[in-house]
């Protein structure tokens, strides 16, 4: 099994200026990772979008490591500006953002939902359409890539395991398939063992992720927590250190024939270094008991 690290993990270190996207290439590399996940690109004054894309390619090849997905959001429910053909073209142009960097997968959004007082779609069923048109044109470009595309169980309205199986499905391309999170079902209450035992078939890609959880049933006043979709509270935390089942859901996983990248995607509050290279060596241990046990 081959590991690759979100750059999303590293947002801390990039937000406060004191590594570059291009510096977390190197920190990846010399944390012992195989690979690197990029998330919507940053790009700097006076470069434009490929050729930032072909510079981060280049710095891969450096420090030998492979440029695994892209990831960036997507709205099929609103589109661009209230424009559905507008995002599809938009999400086109990433594809061709996908290729520069060197990568095989690209994952964006289904939607990004909706507000208390935007519910234009009042169930899934009613957008189900428009999602599987966005993504079924998507694909179908990306295929003359050779990319794969794919959405991910995230963003609230598209995170349970029912709906992102639904849209797979309803897509029905070879060319798209899912990007299974282990930690965000619990964003919408949903078990990870149940759900990754639904996915896992559809897995093209995965994301590793924990979360602290509390309960909702009273009033909870901690500083860095969030609310889940039915109230109950969750904060990042290093994988194992958590609540999510990684090691059930990582065998379920690769006992279904997932043999790809894992990915780390770190998002709580200890340090990036320190938590991306604690997660690495628990998921390295994790997946060799995995394989002895067989």
């Amino acid at each position: 099994m081959k590991f690759s690290v979100s750059t999303y993990s590293y947002s801390s270190l990039i937000n406060s200026g004191k590594k570059t996207l291009a510096e977390c290439i190197k920190l990846a590399k010399e944390t012992g990772f195989d690979g690197i996940e990029f998330i919507d690109l940053d790009v700097p004054e006076g470069q434009t979008k490929k050729d930032y894309a072909l510079f981060l390619r280049s710095e891969c090849e450096k420090y030998s490591l492979t440029p695994v997905s892209y990831t960036i959001g997507a709205d099929f429910l609103y589109g661009s500006d209230g424009n559905i053909e507008k995002e599809i073209e938009r999400l086109k142009s990433e594809v061709e953002i996908a290729e520069a960097l060197g990568v095989k997968l690209m994952r964006h959004d289904a939607t990004r939902g909706y507000g208390k007082d935007d519910r234009g779609f009042k169930g899934f069923n009613d957008a189900l359409g428009n999602i599987v048109r966005g993504c079924r044109e998507v694909t179908d470009y990306a295929a003359r890539y050779g990319i794969k595309t794919m959405v991910e169980n995230h963003g609230t309205f598209c995170q349970e395991s029912v709906r992102v199986e639904k849209i797979v499905n309803s897509v029905a391309r070879d060319n798209f398939g899912l990007l299974v999170d282990i930690g965000n079902f619990m964003c919408a209450d949903e078990n990870p063992i149940e759900a990754v035992g639904r996915l896992a078939p559809y897995a093209f890609h995965v994301h590793a992720k924990d979360f602290h959880k509390k309960s909702g049933d009273a009033p909870f006043f901690a500083d860095g927590f969030f609310k889940t979709r039915g109230g109950s509270y969750l904060r990042g935390a290093i994988i194992g250190h958590g609540d999510v089942p990684v090691y059930q859901c990582l065998s379920t996983l690769i006992s279904n024939g997932y043999d790809g990248f894992i990915t780390v995607e770190f998002e709580g509050i200890e340090d990036a270094l320190t938590g991306t290279s604690y997660g690495l060596n628990t998921l390295k241990r994790i997946c060799a008991a995995i394989a002895e046990r067989g």
